[in-house]
């Protein structure tokens, strides 16, 4: 057989490669057509997925969607004014979460669990029938029954016990001595390290009912006596009247006192285990209320 002349071998090469170069160009620009194509499709199905929910996207939790629910169709007044609601709310805004005690369970206390969301908050209640009603309704509320036995009638003498040694000394509440402690309430009430205390209970409006004597001189000792060294906000409602007014300044006292709004004062009270040598109260500022 004859061997083909040398020309035409190099010029069907070349046309080989020509061929090749211009399937390979082809082939890439499909290529790069699709994955654009795919690119460009995935950064809309990502647009609108960020449209639908963004990154930080996240489900009201049930407690405050209760919360908004419950204040929006009821029509009974809440126990604290806006003014004196926004007291407490603007030290819950710079420690929440956190724990927050509030002797008494009210139409208000889905509003303070609320405002303290992820933080526990722990109510303190005279009357067992109406911790039923509301918990029944409110099932994530925490509340404990509690009984008092001190008397409204019995106040005048219970205001002395401001001169005694005994109600001066700090100590746990369980082993207290003085008279106005309270030593019934649950162990974890008296281990837990309160950030914040509300006293709005229990009831003080007749002779009779038991009054806030013993809540209010509690309240401080249990911020006194907390062992991390920090600092308790004590809240005071109705201090109006009588007992609020002076148990009060005589247990929380005057130089304790940081702010009064309407029938509310708040109280900062420093630990004293942190602080050896301080007095029940500091030197009275001439603050007045």
């Amino acid at each position: 057989m004859r061997n083909q002349p040398q020309s035409f071998i190099n010029s069907k090469l070349i046309f080989i490669c020509c061929s090749t170069l211009v399937l390979l160009i082809f082939f890439l620009k499909r290529t790069s057509i699709s994955s654009s194509s795919v690119s460009h499709s995935n950064t809309r199905e990502e647009q609108h997925q960020n449209t639908k929910c963004p990154s930080q996207c996240t489900k009201l939790p049930t407690s405050l969607s209760d919360a908004l629910v419950h204040y929006v169709t009821t029509e009974i007044t809440p126990q604290q004014t806006f003014n004196e609601v926004s007291v407490s709310k603007r030290i819950l805004d710079k420690k929440s979460p956190c724990n927050f005690l509030v002797f008494g369970l009210g139409h208000d206390s889905l509003m303070w669990a609320s405002l303290n969301h992820a933080g526990r908050t722990l109510f303190l209640e005279e009357d067992k029938a109406w911790i039923e009603t509301v918990t029944k309704k409110f099932p994530s509320l925490e509340s404990y029954h509690v009984v008092y036995d001190t008397k409204l009638k019995d106040s005048n003498k219970l205001i002395e016990l401001e001169k005694t040694e005994d109600c001066k000394s700090v100590s746990d509440p369980r082993d207290s001595k003085c008279a106005l402690s309270l030593k019934g309430f649950p162990a974890d009430v008296y281990e837990t390290q309160w950030d914040l205390i509300m006293v709005d209970a229990p009831t003080g409006y007749h002779d009779e009912a038991p009054g806030r004597m013993s809540a209010i001189y509690t309240a401080g000792l249990l911020a006194r006596n907390r062992f991390d060294g920090g600092e308790t906000d004590v809240f005071v409602h109705d201090v109006n009247r009588p007992v609020e007014d002076e148990f009060s300044a005589a247990f929380l006292c005057r130089g304790y006192l940081k702010e009064q709004q309407g029938r509310l004062r708040h109280f900062t009270i420093p630990s004293h285990r942190s602080r050896s040598g301080t007095p029940f109260c500091p030197a009275d500022k001439s603050r007045r209320f």
